[in-house]
């Protein structure tokens, strides 16, 4: 019963943070400045949420740090999301041979 009541708050807490901002906002935003601040935010959670897992998923700090390079540098040159992955990934791990 303690499970089932857990899941059915869970799905009401949910419920309410996707519900409230359309019943409040309903008008279009006009501010500019709170235009660009809520486009960013997606941005920021998930950068948020993703740099302390990859700094710390090897256990090695450096594996992690050279991997992000990788991943940032290849996609400043536009490359593909895949291709990005992979590498990164590649780099992650054959680093920790030798770290």
């Amino acid at each position: 019963m303690k499970a089932f009541f857990c899941v059915i708050l869970m799905a009401v807490t949910t419920y309410i943070i996707r519900a409230l901002p359309i019943t409040i906002l309903r008008k279009e935003i006009k501010s500019q400045f709170l235009k660009s601040f809520l486009y960013y935010v997606p941005y920021a959670v998930l950068a948020s949420l993703t740099f302390p897992a990859i700094f710390s998923s090897t256990g090695n700090m450096a594996t992690g740090i050279l991997g992000t390079i990788t991943a940032l540098i290849l996609a400043y040159m536009e490359k593909g999301l895949v291709l990005v992955a992979v590498l990164a990934i590649l780099i992650v791990y054959f680093s920790a041979f030798f770290l």
